[in-house]
Order: C-alpha cells, then structure tokens, then sequence
C-alpha cells in the first residue's frame, strides 16, 4: 500500500518530512503520494481532516493502515520503510520539540508595539483571521459534531491571538503576551547559540556524512527560526542571526547550516525562499 503524505509549503514541519522524502530516496507518484492541505486556509481543520488526524496539524502520513500524526511519528515511519537507510533518532528530537522552542510560536510573537503592528499587517494577521473563519465555518457543519470539544478550544484559543494582532484585546493580554514573546525570544535565542552546539558535529550532520532523522527535524526548524529574524535565503540567515541575536551564530551552527543548505533536498524543499 503506498503511503499518503499530507503536506503545505509554508509548514515548517511539513518541510521537515518533505526534507526526510526527498533524502531517504521517495518518489512522488512511486512510493509516495504527495497531498497538499493549504494551512492559510485552514483546510486542515475539516472535520475530515480532523478525523484524520484529530491534532489537525502537519505532517500527517498515511502508511500501512495507521496514521501517523505528530512529526516524530511521520518521520521514523518513513525512516523505518526507506529506501535510503540513515541514523535512527535521539532524544535531540525530542529536545527541538520542546514547547519553549516552537518555531510556530517564532512567527508568531510580537514583543512590542510595532512588532504587533506588523505581524497583524503581514502574513500571521492573514494566517490567524483565516483560521478563525475557517474554525467558524467547519465547526458549524454536521460532519463536525463528534469533534465538538476540539472545535470550542481552537475558536477560543486562535481567537484570543486573533483579538491580539487586531487590537481588539484588552491592555492585559497584550501586555502579558509582549511579555510571552519576549520571553519564547531569548528561548530560540539560547537553542541557536547555546543549545545546538551542545549536540551538533563540527562538520556535516548529527546522522554523519548524510542527514539522519534527528537532522530532519533540526535542519527545518533551523530554517524556520532564520526566516523569523529576517532570512529570505540560505546565504541571508547569517547576518539575520547576527542582527537578531547581537552576537555572531557559533561555527559549528555555521557549518551545520552551510552543509545542508549546499545539499539537492534543501534547494527544491526550500526552493520559493525559507519558511
């Protein structure tokens, strides 16, 4: 049975998986089938995505007659059934994943003012208000009945960030998620400059020579936090790191960066800019 990826170029997890297809030897249209669910429109919150995967969030793969829906779980099942074999994960999957460094949250924070302005006036303003309309129009069909309690957390939770980024929250909330912002800032801060050189090789990937699967997950999220400080493209993320962070990104992050950004499977991943 061929598997089913479920996929959005903007995704930044999904960029994980699709980094993991195209260096563990899948083919599109071969061994894999490729599905796009467009996340700016909220299509992933259909009730039938939802009861696909009741996280609603990408990557999701269909393999074997399970679905798999959390990152960790897409990628070691593809690992386990490729073509291209390559180094198991570790616990630094793990660590990438932890809530203080959500890449997701990374474009979403705003820690004054005109970052707010900004964000609202951007690509988060349009991502948050589609999702809302979205939340609003699935929720009220009959398909998505049995999934009544997932609908009333995300309404409520992506319309308190929409309330935010459009003003209409009251001074306490955005005071407090100034302060949330500034706070998840100077997290992804001490990843990019103290935590990856803890677990990063001087030279190539944590795998060896060739990507392994804990270098999936942190290659994507890498360039995810590059595109929040400013990075449009690989040779960008440097001087944005830099900017950002006030001091200059440690070579063995250098290297790591310079290692897969030369590699085919990041070209083509991230072909239409970092995300």
């Amino acid at each position: 049975m061929s598997k089913i990826l479920y996929i959005f170029a903007g995704s930044v997890w999904a960029a994980a998986a699709e980094l993991a297809v195209a260096e563990l030897g899948y083919k599109d249209g071969e061994n894999i089938t490729i599905k796009v669910v467009n996340l700016v429109n909220g299509e992933n919150f259909a009730p039938s995505f939802v009861k696909l995967n009741p996280n609603a969030t990408l990557p999701t793969l269909e393999a074997g007659g399970k679905v798999y829906g959390s990152t960790a779980e897409v990628i070691a099942a593809l690992a386990k059934d490729a073509p291209v074999k390559v180094k198991a994960g570790t616990s630094i999957t793990e660590t990438i994943h932890e809530e203080k460094y959500d890449p997701n949250f990374a474009m979403l924070l705003s820690r004054n003012e005109a970052e707010l302005t900004a964000k609202g006036a951007g690509l988060a303003g349009t991502f948050i208000g589609n999702r809302q309309a979205a939340l609003e129009k699935y929720s009220q069909s009959a398909d998505a009945a049995p999934y009544k309690a997932f609908y009333e957390t995300k309404l409520a939770q992506n319309g308190g960030m929409l309330a935010i980024v459009t003003g209409k929250a009251p001074e306490e909330h955005k005071a407090g998620f100034f302060a949330k912002s500034q706070a998840h800032f100077d997290s992804v801060k001490g990843a990019v400059l103290e935590v990856l050189p803890g677990f990063l090789p001087a030279s190539g990937f944590i795998g060896g020579e060739v990507p392994g699967e804990d270098d999936f997950h942190v290659g994507a999220w890498l360039a995810r936090i590059a595109a929040t400080c400013g990075a449009k493209s690989a040779d960008d993320a440097p001087a944005a790191f830099e900017k950002a962070y006030g001091a200059p990104v440690p070579a063995s992050v250098a290297a790591y960066w310079g290692a897969w950004t030369a590699r085919p499977s990041w070209k083509t991943v991230y072909a239409s800019g970092l995300h």
